[in-house]
């Protein structure tokens, strides 16, 4: 169920491994929040036009928002952003050329409000 979207700065698109990204986070979803895998839900979403700080070219960004369901407590909330900010870590090549920052926020669904529907895959 959960649904991340990772948005990212363009000249970063090399630096950032998001096949094993994707999965460690996809890992750590699982592991910390609970979540089912085949639930897991990532977009990659690509900035080429951004402003960061004073606008210097040499400023670059990874930013992750994860929504989940309600109901987990603050100790896992912070577990979760601090396993996702480390696996942002571990998959982001050195790029001493750049100043990055990464951030990530967690935000909760209202299970009242989120509804779902899944399709049944047909055989062709």
């Amino acid at each position: 169920m959960p649904h991340t979207t990772v948005e990212y700065s363009g000249t970063l698109s090399e630096a950032l491994d998001r096949p094993a990204f994707g999965k460690a986070l996809h890992d750590a979803l699982v592991a910390v929040a609970g979540g089912r895998a085949d639930g897991c839900k990532t977009r990659f979403v690509r900035h080429d036009d951004l402003h960061i700080g004073d606008g210097s070219p040499h400023h670059a960004m990874v930013h992750v928002e994860i929504s989940l369901l309600a109901g987990r407590t603050p100790e896992v909330k912070r577990e979760l952003t601090a396993a996702v900010l480390a696996a942002l870590r571990e998959h982001t090549a050195p790029t001493p050329q750049y100043a990055v920052q990464f951030s990530v926020d967690l935000r909760d669904l209202d299970p009242e409000a989120y509804a779902r529907h899944e399709e049944p895959r047909t055989a062709a």
